[in-house]
């Protein structure tokens, strides 16, 4: 019998419905993946991952005083026309890097968690597998890691999850997984508890922003038990989805930055800047400058 869920992922969903509350009051009015990474939007850096791993389809997921993303997405016809009168191709190619992608753009009413997000999307998913990108984990452009996962994806016909091992003291911040390697860097799940202790973990491999899911994920969301808050988790439905298939994690070895955090925000900001041919030589003499009045300082 065919798998009903097999198929090109052609299509990504980034939930962006949260409040952000960890970057106010910056976050106040603007939403926080429009926070800037250079000279990018959060967010950006999550669509151009996908849409370099072959995905042509972007669902967004969003609440309330989320416009600036849609208007970001949008084509903006005045700028682009006054860019190329005063002939700044450069920049005309940047802004227009964006356009003539597919966006759609879904409301999530009541913050109801992850699962709930994901849920909101499955009218525009119907019968196809799926990514999705949680954009405040910023992978390394270099890394590739949602291409790696789809090539995954295609060879297993299954779920793939990303996982990243953490330190002790982070584990309780993640969904952490149990499992057996079966291949370098790939594991076949067998369980999953989300932000345990550190003495009730599983392990030390995390799941992180980045997923490749099939589209009955949605029904085990649906009959999924709302947690404190009424919220639902995308950990418990694929925990139940384990019981009848199997879900392979795929370990990234690469850098990621957690831009939902202050400090992992800074750290993107330096590591990406460092990688902008437009700054890098400046900001790199800047930070040494820097550097070398802390050491004087001392």
């Amino acid at each position: 019998m065919p798998n009903k869920t097999a198929g090109k992922v052609k299509k990504a969903v980034f939930p962006a419905a949260g409040l952000g509350t960890r970057f106010l009051p910056a976050t106040k009015a603007s939403p926080k993946e429009m926070l800037p990474i250079v000279d990018k939007p959060m967010i950006q850096y999550a669509v151009e991952e996908a849409q370099h791993s072959g995905i042509n389809e972007f669902i967004m997921i969003t609440g309330k005083s989320k416009r600036a993303i849609e208007n970001h997405f949008d084509s903006a016809w005045e700028l682009e026309e006054d860019l190329k009168k005063k002939g700044k191709q450069a920049m005309l190619e940047l802004v227009k890097k964006i356009d003539n992608l597919h966006f759609a753009y879904i409301r999530q009413n009541a913050p109801l968690g992850l699962g709930h997000a994901i849920l909101c999307s499955k009218p525009f998913v119907n019968r196809e597998p799926f990514a999705v990108l949680l954009s405040d984990d910023i992978i390394d452009p270099d890394d590739d890691l949602l291409g790696k996962m789809i090539k995954l994806y295609n060879q297993y016909e299954a779920p793939i999850l990303a996982l990243q091992k953490v330190p002790e003291s982070e584990i309780d911040r993640y969904g952490v997984i149990a499992g057996r390697e079966i291949r370098k860097n790939i594991f076949k799940i067998t369980d999953m508890v989300e932000k345990p202790k550190p003495s009730d973990a599983p392990s030390d491999l995390a799941i992180i922003g980045r997923y490749i899911l099939t589209p009955d994920i949605f029904k085990y969301i649906e009959t999924s038990v709302p947690g404190k808050g009424g919220e639902m988790q995308l950990t418990d439905a694929i925990k139940a989805m384990l019981k009848k298939k199997p879900v392979y994690g795929f370990l990234f070895e690469g850098k990621r930055y957690d831009a939902g955090d202050k400090v992992g925000f800074l750290k993107a900001t330096v590591e990406l800047a460092l990688k902008n041919p437009a700054v890098k030589d400046d900001f790199r003499d800047y930070l040494m400058s820097v550097l070398l009045r802390m050491q004087k300082e001392k």
